[in-house]
């Protein structure tokens, strides 16, 4: 499976007492390679998780992988922004 890892769904894997937590780990175990997320959200999920630790993990056993540098899309984003 393809796809793109949020801050919801990483805490939501990483964290059993979470209401989506089954959902979460369901998903996970279809994926077939590193869904693609990037360093904000992995920022904002060891903040929300109080443990880079766990973040980290989740990249090196390839659950995620980083895969978005803003530099690249900068007109995009702004144009997102100043639609929203």
């Amino acid at each position: 499976m393809k796809g793109i890892a949020d801050t919801g769904f990483l805490l939501a894997f990483a964290n059993a007492n979470d209401k989506h937590h089954a959902w979460a780990v369901q998903i996970a175990a279809d994926v077939t390679e590193p869904l693609l997320t990037c360093e904000a959200v992995m920022a904002e999920t060891a903040f929300h998780l109080k443990s880079t630790a766990v973040a980290l993990v989740m990249l090196n056993e390839g659950l995620v992988s980083l895969a978005f540098d803003c530099r690249d899309h900068l007109d995009q984003l702004t144009r997102l922004a100043d639609r929203y």
